[in-house]
């Protein structure tokens, strides 16, 4: 049934005449207009247009997780949102491949036109990196020293205050930090844990020791691993231990948070964990997915520009290429498979425990 009063026209909804005439080559003002420059504009546009839309998606996750308290029925819609930026994600990764039909010479033809204009620039980029957690004291050292300098100063103050906010990793934190299931009357579930873990661990270094076609060399390295990977578990149920490979940078979550992760990747398949567990993974996903647009992005602009620095004034790919190394959010998430047990060696849950975690009815009278 139609709602509107006025027709509404397809041309005039979207705003095609503002759209379709946005695009103003700078080659045009100086000389002939470089036939390529058309593709750059409209491919970096269409790139704000679904930033605009994945912080829209991010800015109503938010909000949930804003609140004191995040309902099972709202972990639905929040996973729904995560992976529409995920498909996001994965379309902006793609369209890299239709920039790169464009030659280094192509580019050439225009790019002297464009300084000091840059990347560095786009302001909805930077928000979405702020919004996720990727805040000044988490960036490279050229980042930390150049990630404001290039902007005019209104979006400079405007993105310094958004720092002030916190950050959907923080609020992540917070939720994890939360749930209810890490102490449980009469049940000692990290001792088993710690016990299950040290178990494998012996396992791990006893094949390592009888492997007979391995150099001493390696085989002095693979268990300086395992004892650095024993350390590691033994700091997850220590907070003295924790907090100091925390300084360290070997962990960004909270010691709790930590824990509420583990205990959730672990038995993923309870069936109250199965949304907190969809929503683990799609940060991971949005993670990697932006670490590999990172990476793409770095291998374009050495194809296009080989050595050279970028317009915006950085050491071009091999500043992008650090970025791609560096510059990440839910490491955490990526590190929790060094401590995920197979399931045949996890704790088995007691009866109380297990009707805490599954879905339950009384018996009709």
């Amino acid at each position: 049934m139609q709602k509107n009063t006025t027709p509404c026209y397809y041309g005039d909804y979207l705003q095609l005449d503002k759209i379709l005439t946005a695009q103003a080559p700078e080659s045009a003002r100086y000389a002939k207009e470089a036939h390529d420059e058309t593709l750059f504009i409209i491919v970096h546009q269409v790139y704000e247009l679904w930033f605009k839309q994945i912080l829209h998606e991010l800015k109503a996750v938010m909000a949930v997780f804003a609140e004191a308290e995040v309902k099972d029925q709202q972990l639905t819609g929040i996973v729904h949102k995560l992976k529409r930026i995920i498909s996001i994600q994965q379309l902006l990764n793609q369209q890299i491949a239709v920039l790169e039909t464009m030659t280094p010479q192509d580019f050439m033809a225009f790019r002297d036109y464009l300084v000091p204009a840059s990347g560095f620039q786009s302001i909805q980029f930077k928000m979405l990196e702020i919004g996720l957690g990727l805040k000044s004291e988490f960036r490279i050292d050229f980042d930390k020293n150049s990630f404001y300098s290039r902007l005019k100063q209104a979006d400079r103050e405007f993105l310094q205050q958004l720092e002030q906010a916190p950050s959907l990793f923080e609020r992540i934190e917070k939720w994890l930090e939360r749930m209810p299931f890490l102490e449980f009357a009469g049940f000692s579930f990290w001792q088993m844990y710690q016990q299950a873990t040290e178990q494998m661990l012996q396992q791990d270094q006893a094949i390592v020791e009888q492997i007979e076609q391995i150099a001493e060399q390696e085989r002095a390295l693979q268990l300086a691993e395992i004892g650095r990977t024993r350390d590691k578990f033994a700091a997850l149920l220590d907070k003295e231990k924790y907090q100091t490979l925390q300084q360290q940078g070997s962990f960004r979550l909270s010691q709790k948070a930590m824990l509420s992760a583990l205990f959730i990747n672990l038995y993923q398949e309870e069936p109250v964990f199965n949304l907190p567990f969809q929503l683990l993974t799609c940060l991971t996903e949005i993670d990697e997915q932006l670490t590999i647009w990172r990476y793409k992005h770095a291998m374009m602009v050495q194809r296009m520009l080989g050595s050279k620095i970028g317009t915006g004034g950085s050491s071009g790919h091999d500043y992008l290429k650090r970025t791609t190394e560096k510059n990440r959010i839910f490491t955490d998430l990526f590190t929790m498979a060094t401590f995920l047990l197979p399931k045949a060696a996890l704790p088995e849950l007691p009866p109380t425990v297990k009707q805490q975690l599954g879905f339950y009815f009384a018996p009709q009278p």
